[in-house]
Formats: structure tokens, sequence, C-alpha cells
């Protein structure tokens, strides 16, 4: 009998199904008025309708992998194959909705030990046999359908069961845990301890500490928490060259830190089996706000100086004019203009003292600024927080083709990067006969710099993951020649390795390349993720 663990996420989109909701009437409208979107499209009526590539692993491989780690937690069966055949990036939805067979895991096996995993990763690699490790399955870079043609057959290494807290070190504030829980998992057993981790990325609700790690994760208050792969300091990795035991000191001057190897290499390099994180107290008190500043490039102006002198907020986001008029940022508002200028969230987590302090210094720039408070805005943004991708499933649903993309500047060419990004986007699509609406926000700042975040909504064509791969290159394009990264928090995946190369040059990647054959040298683990080959 398999072991499934905790609740599944939906086969067919986001979440949890009983939340989708059906799209405001004013959404709907501009779809149909605004944007030509015509006509629903088709979603399979059950995960059973899903059709999927036969499998190609040998019975005897199956055999031997089921003597590793026990008949009970593996699985061929067709739904446990469907659900690990796909991350949740629009592309993926578009595969799924397409009719066509997804190139689904042979198998799907749930491993209960660390020296369980270093066995399996020493069969797949005599056996060519591709590994894929799988956390909550949110990736939306492509990063679960790697390139398993040249393989024996390929086998999905789901974490589930490595989700306990391992050690709690109060003094240090680090809690050691299994990489397999989800957010809210983790975040309630160090709750019950007094403290937090404090990463609230949008896919908090179901994706996992290892992917989290794996993919250089940044949550929504990372402007006071600082982005997951900050908080990490001891990794335990599985390889199929052996064990990684990294992290004896916070910083260490003995040699490069190994830590950067394994954050953000996406499962190409290892699987992470355990990982200690910093955590904080609880915070007492908690204050969110909106604020509507003049314009977005005021908006920019103050959230730099904010960022850079203080006092620095624990949540700092800035939408664009046509993010704000369309309610993106604000749920209760979604498809009712508020009028000209950009809406700020800017919240603050901490002791009473320290958030009464910050909030005061905030409100004080804020004013001086020209921007203006906006009744009830950051409440609002709170309690929808984890909402936006469902909202992606129902415009896909109605016959939209929706998403997003993000990357990341210094302060002096953020203004240029959202200008390049922006047109690169519009006359793609325009060019397609599909002329888009665009929206964008700051979602995470820095000293030195910020992200851009984009959302992207327009007609679908009759073939719309080729409609979005042209428009997704033109913004690459634009990326790189803006002086931006190729991804801020998303990762690399399938969909972003050609921009990596290009960021990074052919040296960078021979580097990535070397790493990779040391730490697998048959080439097994999520190949064509990250780096070709």
């Amino acid at each position: 009998m398999t072991d499934t663990g905790h609740n599944e996420m939906s086969w067919a989109g986001w979440g949890d199904p009983s939340r989708a909701a059906p799209l405001p009437e004013a959404i709907a409208r501009l779809l149909s008025d605004g944007l030509g979107v015509s006509g629903a499209t088709h979603v399979p009526a059950s995960i059973s309708d899903l059709r999927l590539v036969p499998t190609r692993l040998a019975s005897e491989t199956s055999d031997e992998i089921a003597a590793v780690i026990g008949e009970a937690h593996i699985s061929g069966a067709h739904e446990q194959r469907a659900r690990h055949a796909l991350g949740r990036s629009t592309i993926d939805l578009l595969r799924l909705r397409s009719g066509e067979p997804l190139a689904a895991p042979d198998l799907v096996v749930f491993p209960g030990s660390h020296e369980e995993i270093l066995a399996l990763l020493e069969l797949c690699s005599r056996r060519r046999v591709a590994v894929v490790p799988f956390g909550g399955g949110t990736s939306v870079v492509g990063g679960l359908t790697p390139e398993v043609g040249a393989f024996a057959g390929s086998v999905a290494l789901d974490l589930r069961r490595l989700s306990g807290l391992v050690a709690f070190d109060a003094e240090s504030r680090l809690a050691t845990l299994g990489p397999g829980l989800r957010g809210p998992e983790a975040e309630a057993l160090v709750n019950e301890r007094g403290y937090t981790i404090g990463h609230f990325p949008q896919s908090f609700e179901y994706a996992t500490l290892g992917g989290f790690a794996a993919a250089r994760s940044s949550g929504q208050a990372s402007a006071g928490y600082g982005r997951f792969d900050e908080l990490v300091q001891r990794l335990r990795v599985a390889t199929p060259a052996g064990t990684l035991a990294l992290g004896r000191a916070p910083k260490s001057a003995a040699g490069p830190d190994l830590r950067q190897l394994i954050l953000g290499s996406e499962g190409a390099f290892g699987v992470i089996t355990e990982l200690s994180v910093a955590v904080r107290p609880v915070p007492a008190e908690r204050i969110y706000e909106g604020w509507l500043m003049r314009d977005f490039d005021h908006g920019i102006a103050a959230v730099a100086r904010l960022a850079q002198d203080g006092p620095a907020p624990t949540v700092l986001r800035l939408s664009d004019e046509a993010e704000t008029a369309i309610g993106l940022a604000r749920p209760d508002r979604l498809g009712q203009s508020d009028g000209e200028g950009c809406l700020a969230i800017v919240g603050w987590e901490g002791s009473t003292e320290d958030v009464l302090s910050r909030h005061e210094g905030t409100t004080r720039l804020l004013r001086a600024a020209g921007a203006a408070p906006v009744a009830g805005a950051g409440d609002q943004w709170a309690r929808g927080r984890f909402d936006a991708p469902y909202l992606r499933d129902s415009l896909l649903d109605a016959g939209a083709l929706v998403e997003t993309l993000e990357t990341a500047t210094f302060w002096s060419s953020v203004r240029g990067l959202y200008a390049a990004v922006t047109a690169a986007l519009r006359d793609s699509l325009t060019e397609q006969g599909t002329p888009p609406v665009i929206l964008c926000h700051v979602s995470h700042t820095y000293r030195s710099g910020a992200s851009l975040y984009f959302t992207v909504v327009c007609a679908q064509l009759p073939e719309p993951i080729a409609q979005w791969r042209r428009a997704k290159a033109a913004a690459s394009d634009a990326i790189l020649r803006a002086g931006g990264s190729i991804s801020h928090h998303h990762g690399v995946g399938i969909d972003h390795r050609a921009g990596l190369g290009n960021e990074i040059g052919d040296l960078g990647v021979g580097v990535l390349a070397a790493i990779k054959r040391t730490l697998d040298p048959a080439g097994i683990l999520n190949p064509g993720v990250l780096i070709e080959g």
C-alpha cells in the first residue's frame, strides 16, 4: 500500500479545489470586451482521463527499487504517476488540457530515510534510471519535466515521509527539519516552541522546505526575515557519489561555502534529506497597511529609501498603476478601479516596541513622499495573500492565457528593466494578434536593488504554449539586455536554462557541469534541469 501522506494538491490546477472561485464579473467583462477572450478551455473530467506515456522501467529494476524502499512505499498507479508528472506553470497546465500524453514518471517512490535515498541513487545510477526529486510539485519553470529520453526509465522521488522535527536548538535558534515538510507544517512545529521561520512565499501552503532550499525561494516577508537561502544554516544531502554534510558554523572562512552549491541546484546535484534553518520568536505584533503612491516612479523611490535607509519594514511591496487599477494587490477590489496611483503594501512584525517604532518611522517617510493610507488594504492583502494562483486557474479555464515571470536588478536599473520587459511582452503578444494586459509589482527589496514580478493576460491562440514561449523568449532577452537576472525566486528548471547560460556565460556553465559530474557521474538527477546533460 503506497504511503500518500498529507492532503493532495488539486491534480488539475492549484491548491485546494474547494477554494476555486468564479471570475468576478468585472474581470470576465475585461476578458471578453477588452482582450477578445471567448470560449472556455477543456479540462479533463477526472485524473483518470489523463493520458500518460507508457512506462519503460524494466520489471527487474522495479523489483530492486521495491527491495530498497519497501513495497508499501512505491507506486506505479496511474493517479500517482499523473500527480507527479507536472509542476504548476501555465505551460504545465496547458499540457494537462491539451489531451496529449503526459511524460509521467514510471514509478513514484516514497523513501523514509537518508540511507534509503543513498541506496536508491546508487541503484538508479547503475541501472541508468533518471531520478526526479519531488517536494510540493509547485515548480513554475519546468523543474519537474526533465529530459529523460536517454535513460532506461524515470522515478519521482517524493520526500513527504521525511517530514519531522529532527532537533531544536533554542540557544542557537536553529530548527532541524525534514525536507518533505510543507510550509504550514514546518511553521506549526516551530510555533509550538514559540518561534517562527518567517518564510511565506505564495506557494507556502503546498511547497516544501526542501523545495524552498533547492529553488532559493523568497517569501513575502523577506524584507524582514530574509530569503530562505539566507535562513539555511546546515544541510545533509544524498548524492550518487555519497553524502554531503554542510554547515559547521553560521559563517566560515574554510574555503568556498559549499552550501551554496546545493541552494538553488533544483535537485540536479543531490537530494536534501535534512536542513537546519534559523528561527525567530513568534512576533507579538503584526501590522499590515496599504499606502497609495502618486505613481510607480515615485513609489520606487520611496521603497528604495526604506530598503536602504530604514526603518525597514518586514513586508514591502509596490504595485504599478495597472496592477493597482485591476486590484490584484487587493482581493476585495478585484476588477474595480481605485483611480490613479500605485498601491504599496507595508507590514511590520516583531515585538510591540519594535513594531511601533518602525511603523512610526516608516509612516513619517511615506507621508513625506506624498503617500496616503488606504483603509483596510493591508489587512485584506494579508487575508488573501495566497489566493492569486486560484485566479490564474479561473482565467485559464475561461480561455485566457495568463502567466507570470520575475526578475531582479540593482536600483539604478529597476525603471529601465521594467520598461524593457513590459515593451517586449506587449510587442511580442500584440504582433501575434493577442494584445495583453501587463501588470507588475516590486515583490522583494534589498539595500542594493529589488525584484520585479510581472503578470500577463491575453487571449489564447490555438497553440498557446508556442504563443507564450515566443513572448517569454522576448522578455528573457529584454531582461538580459537591461541588466536583470533571469530569475529572482522561481528558479531555472528547463524553461530558464538558456537564459542562465547567457547570464553566467560558458565558463560559468562549465563550472556547474563539473560539479554535476563530480556529484552525479551518471547524470541521473533531474537531467536537463539547470544545465544540459
